[in-house]
């Protein structure tokens, strides 16, 4: 198997609510980019690097397609975006 490497691109927030929304907005744009993967997106403490929050469910659905929806959504996991 090739190597990998993972780019950390530092952002700031002023709170995790914040950083989390923030880092939704990106990670979906970058699902244009053909080697991203938007599921894995967490967010953490500047001084706490090591406590990672996810953003997204990330659960797998059939076919292999990954959930859409914020890691703690309520309901269903699904691949369209509902209101807001």
């Amino acid at each position: 198997m090739p190597e990998r490497f993972v780019i950390h691109l530092p952002v700031v927030a002023r709170d995790l609510p914040g950083a989390v929304r923030l880092a939704r907005v990106l990670a979906r744009w970058t699902r244009v980019l053909p080697y991203t993967d938007p599921g894995e997106t967490t967010v953490s403490h500047e001084d706490e690097q090591g406590v990672r929050h996810r953003v997204f469910c990330d659960a797998r659905l059939p076919g292999g397609r990954r959930c859409l929806l914020r890691a703690d959504h309520d309901g269903p996991c699904t691949r369209r975006l509902g209101p807001r």
